[in-house]
């Protein structure tokens, strides 16, 4: 987005398209308030110090189009800093459209996807993790899901990142000194010896946020999983009965499912990306081959196997072709038909025991599942959970930067190479954030020393 756009006003309808009892326009720059009090019939916007809520009408000239309440937020109280006006207007698509039409014929320009997110994030009034927090909010499939998203969106991402970019700062401010005053006699004189042991404590904090960054990935992205078995062994009825409705077709013909049925799962408030596949046999045409092709790409791609076997009959050859083929995957093995027999049991592979058909042992499987991949403690923990790809690849980055740092310490290389190395971590989170780098990071060291003293 070009630096210049952020002067200007914007405007878009904050609700979803569609008939709905309101929709939201939403209006943000320099001259929102100006622009929406001249075609607003009412009481005068522009005596609003603070925030207020008008009644009244919006005119197009002599004519009306709207009864309106019109909420405005003078800048620097809202959301992107900026004058702020919301419309709320009746719910019909073409009443919402002739007002936006309107306010562009005033000067407002149609607002890009996200702008009033960005304008709030380049306005400094959240950052880049409180900024993607937002859109999962707003993307939250689980109870889970919506509380971690809570919790960055409050503010505890940025401080646990901030916290450690303190602690990076106190060692750089001394490396710094020690570097261009080493007779300055007030200020810890650092070796390798010292050094190291700082480095150490901050590594440790960074891999234990890496740990719980595990369980916070699951709970925001998901788990994908591959329920597989031979023909007829009751997949597509496990996927029914975990949906609980009928997104498969199920019948007695063996190879009925000859494609990957996807659906979302939210079990006990973990999402499980669903793919039922096909049978995997021999494959007697073209076009159930295709589909058992697909079932092994399933397979490959997927982070749980539910390994699907008839617990009414013994194993088969293919069933132990299934087994051997899922031996490294991470898997769960699941006994179906119980209603009908119990038949399986194989040594060192413990069996979650369920009849699909009649839905019973539903809840052992889910727990099997949360064993498998929650850390129930780090859900527990009031400690904040990165779960977001890019943070935890920038704390990954950061975690090299470290090593780094410490090998050099370790190898007796001149204590600016570790600061270099240190910088770079330093910087890694500042990206976590969105912030500048290097004139905080000077202002930030010379904050905390006085050098003429």
């Amino acid at each position: 987005m070009v630096i210049a756009m952020l002067y200007d006003t914007i405007v878009a309808r904050a609700t979803a398209p569609g008939k709905s009892a309101i929709h939201i326009i939403r209006v943000s720059g320099d001259d929102a308030i100006s622009l929406i009090d001249a075609v607003f019939k009412g009481s005068s916007l522009m005596h609003c110090d603070k925030k207020c809520v008008r009644y009244g009408h919006i005119m197009d000239g002599e004519t009306v189009l709207d009864e309106v309440v019109v909420t405005v937020f003078p800048e620097p109280r809202s959301f992107t800093r900026e004058n702020v006006v919301e419309i709320s207007c009746h719910g019909g698509p073409f009443v919402s459209a002739e007002i936006i039409r309107l306010l562009q014929n005033k000067g407002a320009r149609l607002a890009e996807p996200g702008e009033f997110t960005h304008r709030a994030y380049l306005n400094g009034r959240i950052d880049l993790t409180e900024a993607e927090a937002i859109m999962d909010i707003i993307d939250a499939k689980t109870k889970t899901q919506l509380h971690l998203a809570n919790e960055t969106l409050s503010g505890s991402i940025k401080d646990a990142i901030n916290a450690l970019k303190e602690r990076l700062l106190d060692i750089i401010g001394v490396i710094e000194v020690n570097i261009d005053y080493p007779e300055y006699e007030d200020v810890e004189k650092l070796t390798a010896h010292t050094l190291m042991p700082k480095i150490e404590s901050v590594l440790k904090d960074i891999n234990t946020i890496l740990k719980s960054s595990k369980t916070g990935k699951i709970i925001r992205e998901g788990i994908n999983t591959a329920i597989i078995g031979k023909p007829n062994v009751g997949k597509s009825t496990l996927l029914n009965a975990l949906l609980d409705e009928e997104k498969a077709i199920v019948t007695d013909i063996s190879g009925t499912t000859r494609d990957i049925i996807e659906a979302e799962l939210n079990l006990d408030g973990i999402l499980l990306n669903l793919m039922d596949t096909a049978g995997v046999r021999d494959a007697r045409d073209e076009v159930e081959r295709l589909g058992v092709e697909r079932t092994k790409s399933a397979i490959d791609k997927a982070d749980l196997v539910l390994l699907v076997l008839d617990q009414s009959d013994r194993l088969t050859g293919n069933d132990k072709i299934l087994l051997e083929l899922t031996k490294h995957k991470t898997r769960i093995l699941v006994g179906n038909k119980t209603d009908l027999g119990m038949k399986i049991k194989l040594k060192d592979e413990h069996i979650i025991n369920i009849s699909a058909k009649e839905k019973s042992g539903l809840s052992d499987l889910a727990e099997e599942v949360r064993t498998l991949f929650i850390d129930e403690n780090v859900i527990q923990s009031d400690d904040p959970i990165l779960a977001n790809t890019r943070h935890i690849a920038m704390i990954e980055k950061t975690k090299t930067n470290l090593e780094d740092a410490h090998t050099s310490c370790k190898e007796g290389l001149p204590i600016d190479m570790t600061e270099i190395d240190l910088r770079n971590a330093w910087q890694n989170l500042s990206d976590i954030l969105g912030e500048t780098t290097e004139d905080a990071l000077i202002d930030s060291i010379f904050s905390r020393f006085c050098l003429g003293k």
